[in-house]
């Protein structure tokens, strides 16, 4: 019996499931649970990340973790400046045997996307991806195709002051349930990363922990962990306090406050709870909004220390419920 075989047997115990995810992808990508455990939150949530940081911390791998520990249909694009729209989404071929056209499907067509170096490719492709991340669906030639369930798209980035990249726009960015940096390993972190890559990659011996049929019941538990209507009142406060805050030129959405309540509904259920408290929206406001928002006086690149620090302040400010 394999490993993924042996951390399946017990498949009705959601709390063991979702350990099981976590530790798997836990094996290759070292020192960063917290990063692990979001990106988890994403995936069970139903919605999408983005993992801003330099080239080499792990952004890759950590979407190539993910997509190897569940059973599942997984494709990566790389984004690059000459990247078609049609390249992602397929298109429509005229085949000369019956005279007629047919769709080929891109390869947006899969349970989990990474979508690599997306702010290399220029702001009209980047678009193509608008559509699907939101309605699940893509709209080519006039006609609509859904996506398959689940779907997620696991995006990475470099930072914008870096030569050749294209800032995203608002409306992608809001796409994204989280926005993460990855940061640099602690000194043991990155000798084990040295010692394990010796003899090859150890991504590629990974074994999947979940099926299709799971995620979508974990996904489904998610949506009916509790939250109060208090804690749906905090988030309003502090999406408000966004709007409010002086330093800030465009406070988060509305769409900001829902993904607030549901990646809070996630990381409830991720610690093993059926129910949201503040803590919950505490953590995740900064990942979740700091995306979301545009602060006054800040170069693009500087927005993103800046906009946190921001919104860790003003979120110890708002009045917690008890």
């Amino acid at each position: 019996m394999t490993l993924g075989e042996r951390n399946r047997v017990v498949t009705d115990d959601p709390n063991r499931l979702v350990a099981n995810l976590e530790t798997n992808i836990g094996r290759v990508v070292l020192g960063k649970p917290e990063i692990v455990r979001l990106v988890v939150v994403a995936f069970l949530a139903g919605e999408h990340v983005l993992l801003e940081d330099v080239p080499g911390v792990g952004k890759t791998l950590i979407g190539k973790a993910l997509a190897r520990s569940v059973s599942s249909v997984f494709s990566r694009i790389q984004f690059t400046p000459d990247l078609l729209p049609s390249d992602i989404l397929g298109t429509t071929v005229y085949n000369a045997s019956n005279s007629e056209f047919s769709y080929t499907e891109g390869p947006i067509f899969a349970n989990i996307v990474l979508a690599d170096e997306i702010n290399r490719t220029p702001p009209r492709t980047q678009s193509a991806l608008l559509e699907a991340m939101s309605d699940h669906q893509v709209s080519v030639d006039h006609q609509t195709h859904p996506l398959p369930r689940p779907f997620m798209v696991i995006a990475t980035q470099n930072p914008y002051e870096f030569e050749g990249t294209y800032p995203l726009p608002e409306s992608q960015l809001d796409r994204f349930l989280l926005r993460v940096s990855i940061g640099y390993p602690d000194r043991a972190d990155e000798l084990q990363v040295l010692t394990n890559h010796r003899l090859g990659e150890p991504v590629d011996t990974l074994e999947p922990v979940l099926n299709i049929d799971e995620v979508v019941r974990l996904q489904q538990a998610v949506r009916e962990v509790t939250v109060d209507e208090s804690i749906y009142e905090y988030v309003l406060d502090v999406v408000e306090a966004t709007r409010n805050h002086p330093q800030l030129h465009v406070g988060a959405s509305t769409r900001g406050a829902l993904c607030l309540a549901r990646a809070s509904q996630a990381l409830a259920f991720v610690e093993g709870r059926n129910y949201v408290i503040p803590d919950d929206v505490k953590r995740l406001t900064a990942p979740v909004l700091a995306h979301r928002v545009i602060a006054k006086g800040f170069a693009l690149g500087d927005q993103r220390a800046a906009i946190e620090a921001f919104i860790l302040q003003l979120v110890d400010e708002v009045t917690v419920p008890n």
